[in-house]
């Protein structure tokens, strides 16, 4: 089998706003169900804070917690400490499942730390400046190429018109 590519997900806002107090500043059901989608059967990263807001482990996937507490534990999540052990970690349980993809789901201090280790990301791209405290890390266009990009209105309970983008590493 050959490795799996590392996927972030990411809704951001034109200003790069990603998170306002632990919680996303938009409602954007549609693209809730495109993320469930996109990670479902699949390993995903995420820090302690991201996994709080959640409150839960996230069904159909194996749910992998990066924090630096590490007495920390909650039922049906694998926790780490760091990029590099999650990332192993991801790898191992996604040749277990036979998934093609590691996802790398939050917040901005995780996104940052697996940038230099990603391949691919799957970005909603939310036509807001809404205020927050979480940003996405700014990508370097040398170093992303944009694969395709979907326009998409606003539907029934989305609060924004918001574009599905694919990014893939040069």
């Amino acid at each position: 089998m050959t490795m799996p590519t590392v996927s972030i997900v990411v809704a951001v806002a034109e200003n790069g706003v990603i998170g306002a107090k632990g919680a996303l500043p938009w409602r954007l059901s549609s693209d809730l169900k495109r993320f469930r989608a996109l990670t479902m059967g699949k390993p995903v990263i995420m820090g302690r804070h991201t996994f709080d807001s959640i409150g839960k482990a996230l069904d159909g996937r194996e749910n992998i917690v990066l924090t630096r507490f590490s007495k920390y534990a909650y039922k049906g999540v694998w926790v780490v400490e760091d990029i590099e052990e999650a990332l192993d970690f991801g790898r191992r349980l996604a040749e277990e499942l036979g998934a093609d993809e590691i996802m790398i789901i939050g917040g901005e201090q995780v996104y940052r730390a697996s940038l230099p280790f990603t391949d691919r990301v799957y970005m909603t791209e939310v036509a807001a400046r809404p205020d927050g405290d979480a940003f996405f890390p700014e990508l370097d266009p040398g170093e992303w190429q944009e694969i395709s990009r979907e326009p998409c209105p606003a539907g029934e309970r989305d609060d924004h018109p918001h574009s599905y983008i694919l990014l893939e590493r040069r």
